[in-house]
């Protein structure tokens, strides 16, 4: 199967696997947990599978998958809104209670160095993103914090996360939480964590529950006789699907905002104020036309995988954009999202790698784009 970033990695049974010392206690004792209900595992320790089957017979109708790949980073202190609100690309010091919001992290160059689900609770500010990047992240933050009442944890220590989706979700989860989030990026509490809906994929909701390993535990069994078990793939298959990018190593400082269509979906809010990269980020949206643009696309190749380099028939000497996500299909091939030049997603011809490299079937996007040009 394929990771975030689209590499390939053999599934490893629950007796063979080692537990990556780098992990924090809990995340071992909830894969241990995840093993004996017959996880297997690939090399970086997301969950490959439940059995021999990554990916749900049907994900439109519902599917569990226990989000191993992901971290969290918790902001804390009377400064901590405030802070955020001065590094991050949308509004943290109106992040409401009942909502989550996506923003991204920026260098000075205004280039993307992560990707963010941040959401409120009582007295902290949760920022999710790739588990790969998180220490490398939080670390530069915290080089930020000075003399700011703001103290920066790793939340993965106590709350894991859980992708739910397909038509039955609804019904399934409905015993922990009776009132569901009724829209994209609305949350709801109870005593059972926190359930954020995100965007819908497959034609159907979307939720993670965010717990404790002690309430994922007891919830998992009444969750995975309702919905069939599957590995995280299946969760970032759905992110391509709905359009949703995620930074991940291999294109840190790629890409503008805009390029990957992060305005478009929430990510970016022009009214705040600065923040890394800010002037780079405006400049794009106010000046001229957005000549690049992010696209789904599928591939019949052999690999694919974020970083990678797409060339055009137009002109094939350099390339025109870059893969930002690839997910393997069942079927064979991969689903892709891929940030290319306007001009070349109109002209067609667009392949994988090389000009002589595989030939890229570009999708329609699940939502509208402002400009209009891709």
């Amino acid at each position: 199967m394929a990771n975030a970033a689209g590499s390939t990695h053999s599934r490893i049974s629950a007796a063979a696997y080692q537990f990556p010392t780098g992990m924090t206690n809990i995340m071992n004792t909830w894969l241990q947990f995840l093993a004996g209900q017959g996880a297997r595992f690939d090399d970086s320790g997301s969950v490959a599978s439940f059995g021999d089957s990554p990916l749900p017979p049907a994900p439109a109708e519902g599917f569990i998958a226990p989000l191993t790949d992901l971290g969290l980073i918790a902001a804390s202190g009377a400064d901590a809104a405030d802070f955020l609100h001065n590094q991050l690309t949308n509004d943290v010091e109106n992040l409401g209670s009942a909502e989550a919001r996506l923003a991204g992290y920026c260098s000075p160059k205004g280039r993307l160095l992560a990707t963010f689900l941040t959401w409120r609770t009582a007295d902290q500010i949760l920022l999710q993103l790739p588990r790969a990047i998180q220490p490398a992240i939080q670390k530069r933050l915290q080089m930020f914090v000075l003399r700011s009442k703001v103290k920066l944890e790793d939340a993965s220590e106590r709350l894991v996360a859980l992708g739910i989706g397909g038509s039955a979700a609804t019904s399934a989860l409905a015993h922990w939480f009776p009132l569901l989030p009724s829209a994209p990026y609305a949350t709801a509490s109870s005593d059972a964590g926190t359930l954020i809906r995100v965007a819908d994929a497959f034609g159907a909701p979307r939720y993670q529950w965010i717990a404790t390993e002690a309430q994922a535990q007891a919830a998992w069994a009444a969750l995975s006789a309702a919905l069939p078990a599957c590995g995280t793939q299946v969760w970032r298959l759905a992110d391509i699907d709905a359009g949703i990018p995620q930074v991940t190593a291999p294109t840190q400082e790629q890409f503008v905002p805009q390029m990957v269509n992060y305005e478009a979906v929430g990510g970016v809010n022009f009214r705040k104020g600065c923040y890394p990269g800010q002037e780079v980020v405006a400049r794009s949206q106010y000046l001229g036309k957005l000549k690049r643009r992010m696209l789904p696309a599928h591939v019949d190749a052999p690999q694919a995988q974020a970083g990678m380099e797409v060339f055009s028939d137009a002109d094939p000497d350099q390339p025109c954009g870059m893969v930002v996500n690839a997910e393997a299909l069942p079927q064979g091939g991969f689903a892709c999202l891929v940030e290319l030049k306007t001009a070349a997603a109109q002209a067609g011809g667009i392949h994988l790698g090389s000009a002589g490299g595989p030939l890229l079937q570009l999708r329609a996007l699940p939502y509208a784009l402002p400009d209009a040009q891709a």
